[in-house]
């Protein structure tokens, strides 16, 4: 081998080495831990929309009088009782309220609680959602710039509230003048539960799902309960996803953004570097960065 060419190889060699070092150096995606272990941070407002423990809301103030836009925030865990909700979303919801942003914290009915599933988990997030209409004059909200953010279950349950408009006459879930979501952020969320459905039993259990819509007993169990049967919402739909995520691969934001376009709606797939699927709802992380950034992009925070 000439001079030349051994010095290439050497080059590439040493610039190899280099990549090599930085990407372990990378920081690797968070774990379960990470996201189960997040400080709890207090919410100004502390409302039951329901008689259930369950059915609560908090609400994250930003500094000044308002009018302040809002984020609907739900939190993911599966749908099941096993997973904390509030203890896992109040940091986030810190972090917007100091970004500008009303945050309302929304729990709900759980599977293994009385009363989860169906309707009564679907119940719990429209109440929750329509309850700022009640709560929207005493704390400066602004009702028209409206945002719902979910994390893996909450996606799938901020996709359905911005959808109810399009809920089917005589269906349990249908109720009069759904308060309307103007944009969707939905973090490593289900949206089409009949075609992805194999995908998310590989995470969360093989009869989740079914246990949910109440598969059992229903002829047409996703009818009402899928957002991808409910197209177009007429919220515009960002799905965002870590290129990392094991429960719900970016390839499953892309395929329901696609159906979202096609059925005549607005929707993209945004896929972030280095993240897995909890790094989405940590604050410290980069991906929670990015994620801030489609929030603004969809909803810009008020002044403060």
């Amino acid at each position: 081998m000439s001079l030349a060419g051994s010095m290439c190889v050497i080059r590439w060699t040493l610039a190899l080495g280099v990549f090599m070092a930085a990407t372990a150096a990378m920081a690797e995606p968070a774990s379960l831990d990470d996201y189960m272990r997040q400080p709890r941070h207090a919410p100004d407002q502390v409302v039951h929309y329901g008689p259930a423990p369950s059915q609560v809301a908090e609400l994250f103030l930003p500094k000044g009088k308002g009018p302040h836009p809002v984020v609907v925030l739900f939190h993911g865990g599966c749908f099941l009782k096993a997973y904390e909700g509030f203890a896992q979303t109040s940091a986030v919801a810190a972090d917007l309220a100091g970004r500008g942003y009303a945050v309302w914290n929304v729990e709900y009915r759980k599977l293994g609680e009385a009363g989860a599933g169906y309707p009564g988990t679907f119940l719990d997030a429209a109440t929750a959602v329509d309850r700022l209409r009640e709560e929207a004059p005493k704390y400066g909200l602004d009702l028209s710039r409206l945002v719902a953010v979910g994390h893996s279950a909450g996606g799938h349950l901020a996709l359905w509230a911005a959808s109810r408009g399009k809920l089917p006459a005589g269906s349990p879930l249908r109720t009069a003048d759904p308060l309307r979501i103007t944009a969707v952020v939905s973090l490593a969320g289900i949206g089409d539960l009949k075609g992805q459905a194999k995908t998310w039993a590989q995470s969360c259990g093989e009869d989740t799902l079914d246990r949910l819509v109440d598969a059992a007993h229903r002829k047409q169990p996703y009818a009402d309960t899928s957002p991808a049967e409910l197209l177009p919402s007429g919220a515009k739909i960002v799905m965002v996803h870590g290129v990392f995520d094991s429960v719900m691969p970016p390839d499953t934001g892309g395929d329901f953004a696609r159906q979202v376009r096609k059925a005549g709606g607005a929707a993209e797939a945004v896929t972030i570097p280095n993240a897995g699927h909890f790094d989405l709802m940590i604050p410290t992380t980069p991906a929670w960065k990015v994620v801030v950034g489609i929030i603004e992009r969809e909803t810009p925070p008020s002044s403060h």
